[in-house]
C-alpha cells in the first residue's frame, strides 16, 4: 500500500529528558507531539527570516537607512481615515 510522504513516520533520537517535555509542552497546547515540532520548526524558520533582515538592515548605507527614515516619517504624518 502506497502512502502519501506527509503520512510517513520517522523515529527522532532525543534524551528520554526532551521526550517528555516536547510531549508535556505539545499536552499543554493540545496538540499531538507532531503538531508541537511542526510549530517549534515554524518558530524557528520565522526567527531565522527576522535575523536575516536585521542583518540586511544593519548592512544597509546610512543614505539609504536615511532616506527609509524620511519616508516613514512622511508616511507618519499623514491624516488617514
Amino acid at each position: 500500500m502506497h502512502q502519501a510522504a506527509s503520512h510517513l513516520h520517522t523515529t527522532i533520537k532525543v534524551t528520554t529528558a526532551l521526550r517528555d517535555r516536547l510531549k508535556e509542552q505539545a499536552s499543554d497546547e493540545r496538540r499531538t507531539l507532531g503538531e508541537h515540532l511542526a510549530v517549534l520548526a515554524d518558530l524557528e524558520d520565522r526567527r531565522r527570516r527576522f535575523e536575516s533582515l536585521r542583518l540586511a538592515i544593519e548592512a544597509s548605507p546610512p543614505d539609504v537607512l536615511a532616506a527609509q527614515a524620511e519616508e516613514t516619517a512622511a508616511w507618519e504624518k499623514l491624516d488617514l481615515p
